[in-house]
């Protein structure tokens, strides 16, 4: 029952004056001595009672004489004649939403999933929808779980779940093209989930992980490749300057005993090789411990 409405397709402004009318004609009819001007009164009470309609803004209410349609009424008051005249459920015209699902539909990689999907939808040409659909909110609804089914057993679980904007263009689509001829278009479907069985999250899950660590492993692998690469461009540069790799070792040493307290053991044979006697010299006398020979 709509707000200015009641269930008999009575308005309340076509009830305001009814009772106006039969007002005015009580009083006429006391001053006048007779019951005629009561009756008349509450004749062309009766008459506007079901005869002034009213629908809202985003209304559109269809007009059948005798069965004939004779054309779209509204918004705003407006006047049918009593008995002659016939009026079709208002048609809203504002944008709706329609929420669809599949459950347990076949991709087409044969997984089964279950999608929920909304459709934003309104109706353009009230006429066309009034007389050429039975029930074109059911067709809406129908219409579009079949396109989401069929759409679903085209694609394949990967698409489904990283193409979700795809799969809603492609609905809206096809969706529009069966609903136009019936005065109503399809703005936008949106895919708003895609569930999977359990079993298969798990197993795409351990596929998913399996393909991190492989590419952690090739990571590390080039790493190791690299550095190899570099160490044996320094050993290239080191062969034919032992002036550098004196200064290389220098440097390494100075690294591991600037730390107080720190020890380092080295070969005696590196120590006469790099001539470092008196660094070790300057090393002790500076309070660092020197290295230890073996």
């Amino acid at each position: 029952m709509k707000p200015n409405l009641t269930q008999t397709g009575i308005c309340s402004v076509g009830l305001a004056l009814f009772l106006l009318s039969v007002a005015i004609g009580t009083v006429a009819s006391a001053a006048a001595g007779t019951p005629v001007f009561l009756i008349v009164a509450i004749l062309i009470g009766l008459y506007l009672l079901f005869s002034i309609r009213v629908a809202n803004q985003w209304e559109k209410i269809a007009v059948l004489r005798f069965g004939r349609y004779v054309g779209l009424k509204g918004p705003g008051l407006f006047h049918i004649v009593p008995v002659v005249d016939t009026v079709s459920r208002s048609v809203d015209q504002r944008v709706r939403v329609a929420s669809v699902s599949a459950e347990s539909t076949l991709t087409r990689d044969t997984v089964p999933v279950n999608v929920d999907a909304i459709v934003f939808w309104l109706v353009w040409n009230a006429e066309k929808s009034i007389l050429e659909v039975q029930d074109f909110e059911q067709a809406i609804a129908m219409s579009a779980q079949t396109a989401l089914r069929e759409s679903i057993g085209r694609h394949e679980l990967h698409q489904m779940v990283a193409e979700r904007e795809m799969l809603g263009t492609e609905l809206q689509r096809i969706l529009d093209e069966k609903t136009n001829p019936w005065g109503i278009t399809v703005q936008s479907v949106e895919i708003r989930d895609v569930q999977i069985p359990a079993q298969l999250q798990d197993a795409m899950s351990r596929e998913a992980q399996a393909e991190r660590e492989r590419r952690a492993r090739i990571i590390l692998g080039q790493a190791e490749t690299e550095i190899a690469e570099k160490f044996a461009e320094a050993a290239e540069s080191y062969r034919d300057n032992p002036v550098a790799l004196h200064l290389r070792a220098m440097n390494m040493l100075y690294e591991a005993i600037k730390e107080k307290g720190a020890m380092v053991i080295v070969p005696s044979s590196a120590v006469e090789t790099m001539g470092l006697g008196g660094t070790l010299a300057t090393a002790t006398l500076g309070g660092a411990k020197p290295p230890q020979q073996t």
